[in-house]
């Protein structure tokens, strides 16, 4: 499937300008330099709790993460001219850090080992690299996460991984980017009166993972390397979408960055009246369906890191939403437009938190 992946997905004109480690610790150095000395103190760290024999693959996974990070901030991020509100820089270091952070804490240590947390690490950064991908699905994997797949797979070359030695790594960033695959499409309408229909329609790939590769990998059931591969994706997907167990601040705060490149990539213009109407459906109908039937957790080291946050978060998720679609029984009101509604939003959020 890589070669695939590559021919279909070629290099950009960011990779062209950040071939190499050398070119992406030159472009943090210049724009986010305390970057560098946290991404240090992160090797020192993985080597320090699992033992000098993991400093060959530390070292490389450090010179990913400063590749993967320049390259992200500079496509969509802060730092070049396509700027994405959500899938940026800072997204991957909400999963690199906090997020990472809190499975840390939350989980035994004989359940992850250091070449584990090198591939959770990677997945981080790596997973949204590129986000104006276009064309049909491959096997049910996004434009933009095939896309991904194949330049994570560069990024790993480039720091020094090989794909026969470090087969378990390159195994394991293609399944958990693979099931980064996102379906938010809605319902069909037939199916929308069937609880059972809209439990397993949409969300995330990660859940579904296992038939997948029974539909297009045969036998990988005998495969222990793509068993341990399977079972960290699970993981990696709780969290890329563990935003639902953050602080409510942080939740909200994560909902509108989305809404906002959404409407960005929708070519609305927030200021304009025509953005009222979307934004205001995806701050009540979108939060509700991603937050109650879309996301789920699917590992059980994300379940028990992150299931009680989301429980907490709820109540006031459902709330905001009443209170915003309360104060709109008719739509947007006449005038507003979408950064109205982002307002309301916020503040009711802030309402809610308190």
């Amino acid at each position: 499937m890589r070669s695939d992946l590559a021919s279909r997905h070629p290099a950009d004109a960011t990779e062209a300008l950040l071939p190499d480690v050398d070119a992406a610790a030159a472009l943090l150095l210049a724009r986010r330099p305390g970057l560098l000395s946290w991404l240090a103190r992160w090797r020192r760290q993985l080597v320090e709790r699992f033992g000098t024999e993991l400093d060959e693959d530390a070292t490389r996974a450090n010179a990913a993460l400063i590749i993967g990070l320049a390259r992200m901030g500079l496509r969509h991020g802060s730092w070049g001219d396509d700027f994405h509100a959500y899938h940026n820089e800072d997204h991957a270091l909400e999963l690199l850090d906090r997020r990472l952070g809190r499975l840390a804490q939350e989980t035994p240590e004989h359940v992850l080992d250091g070449r584990d947390w090198i591939a959770l690490a990677l997945f981080a950064v790596c997973h949204d690299l590129r986000q104006r991908e276009t064309g049909p699905e491959l096997d049910r994997i996004g434009a933009n996460e095939a896309a991904s797949m194949a330049e994570c797979a560069r990024i790993l070359a480039a720091a020094g991984f090989d794909p026969a030695r470090d087969a378990w790594l390159y195994r394991t960033l293609d399944l958990a980017i693979a099931g980064s695959t996102f379906d938010a499409r809605p319902l069909p309408p037939d199916s929308r009166s069937n609880t059972a229909e809209r439990a397993a329609h949409g969300g995330p790939l990660a859940p579904h993972l296992a038939s997948w590769l029974d539909e297009t990998q045969p036998g990988w059931r005998e495969d222990p390397l793509t068993l341990r591969a399977l079972a960290l994706a699970q993981v990696a997907s709780d969290l890329d979408t563990a935003n639902v167990a953050e602080p409510l601040m942080e939740l909200a705060a994560s909902s509108i960055r989305l809404c906002e490149e959404r409407e960005m990539r929708a070519g609305r213009n927030l200021d304009a009246a025509e953005s009222a109407a979307p934004c205001l459906a995806f701050l009540t109908d979108g939060q509700e369906r991603y937050f109650f039937e879309l996301h789920r957790f699917c590992s059980e080291p994300g379940r028990h890191a992150f299931s009680a946050g989301k429980a907490a978060n709820a109540e006031p998720l459902r709330a905001i939403v009443a209170a915003l679609r309360d104060a709109h029984p008719d739509g947007p009101k006449p005038g507003q437009d979408g950064r109205d509604l982002i307002r309301e939003f916020a503040r009711l959020a802030l309402h809610f938190t308190g």
